[in-house]
């Protein structure tokens, strides 16, 4: 056989090889989705809709790490090839709010944005060392809080809450914007920090995976809905309860922290491809559903299908909406000890 027609056979069963398979193959659709950190919830979140769902919606879904929900935002509306944006409920009504109120460059970001899913509420987990006399969120004023990444969600809810609060903003001298890591190690070090925010679905890897020693050196601040100073508070963000189970490591009992909802959304596409894939995306988030909740992380035990009405002046995407609003999740069938036996399972 000659060299030249080596490679020329070479393609020729390829060729044949596709045909029998049933044509020939596409490339996935390379989509992006922007998360947190990459040691947060929503980074997991964004790992898990990579392995369950996306691919029997023929895309190759790619998880960037970011610096949080404003930031997700932007990227979401300009970034080349990003599809999917993990955001909190705050960050997107403030873009609707500045929007509303005149802000040209709020409404350019924020209108072409639509819901594809509610997910569940993030808690917000206020970080302090453990002698510290505080005890609850009504105790930090004039603490010197990090509220993480300046484009972070947690960043927002910090100053947002602490206006709502204590009736003003955080004075700068009180503010810092590090990362959860470098905070931890100021509040610990050399104290330049007093509180840490890390808004995260719990359990927040970053938490969870501390050592039992690290009960020496911090704590977690409560939230106490019936205080004077929650009440506005509660307007905007709700009352969740970190569970002991989460933080074995530093919690013996449960406790109230607050919490903001989260969302996963995207853009009003009208292309037919990405319209076409979307769709795609919304049949296998239904199939794939009970799949997420079983090995995914445990936040998908806290979301449902049942699309629920938006607030005002949010839209759901109407190629997932259309196929999420019909699902009906399969439940996983129990296997009987002959079905495990004779390999049905799953089947």
């Amino acid at each position: 056989m000659t060299a030249f027609s080596r490679p020329s056979l070479l393609r020729s069963l390829i060729a044949s090889a596709l045909v029998l398979a049933g044509g020939w193959a596409q490339a996935a659709a390379e989509y992006k989705i922007v998360t947190a950190s990459e040691k947060g919830t929503y980074y997991a979140i964004g790992k898990d809709l990579a392995k369950f769902v996306a691919p029997e919606a023929d895309i190759q879904l790619e998880v960037l790490p970011t610096s949080g929900s404003a930031a997700n935002v932007k990227l979401m509306r300009y970034e080349p090839g990003v599809k999917l944006a993990v955001v909190q409920a705050d960050v997107y009504q403030a873009f609707l709010d500045r929007a509303t109120t005149g802000n040209a460059e709020a409404a350019q970001i924020i209108k072409p944005l639509r819901v594809v899913l509610p997910l569940y509420n993030t808690e917000i987990h206020y970080i302090v060392r453990s002698d510290s006399e505080m005890n609850y969120l009504h105790d930090i004023r004039g603490a010197k809080i990090n509220g993480g990444l300046v484009g972070s969600g947690a960043a927002l809810i910090t100053h947002t809450l602490y206006k709502m609060m204590f009736g003003g903003a955080m004075p700068d001298e009180q503010a810092s914007f590090l990362s959860n890591e470098e905070a931890l190690v100021k509040l610990i070090g050399d104290k330049s920090v007093d509180v840490v925010v890390v808004a995260a679905g719990q359990p927040a890897p970053l938490i969870a995976n501390m050592k039992p020693e690290a009960q020496k050196f911090i704590k977690l601040l409560k939230f106490d809905p019936k205080h004077a100073s929650a009440q506005a508070a509660l307007n905007v963000y709700a009352p969740a309860t970190v569970q002991a189970a989460s933080y074995p490591n530093l919690l013996t009992e449960d406790f109230t922290t607050i919490s903001v909802g989260a969302f996963l959304v995207t853009y009003d596409y009208n292309l037919k491809d990405t319209m076409q894939h979307f769709s795609l995306l919304g049949k296998s988030l239904c199939q794939n559903f009970s799949r997420l909740q079983a090995e995914g992380h445990p936040k998908w035990k806290e979301v449902d299908l049942s699309m629920p009405k938006l607030p005002q002046g949010w839209t759901y995407y109407a190629p997932t909406y259309r196929e999420l609003r019909n699902c009906v999740v399969k439940k996983a069938k129990k296997c009987s000890a002959e079905e495990r036996i004779l390999g049905l399972c799953g089947a």
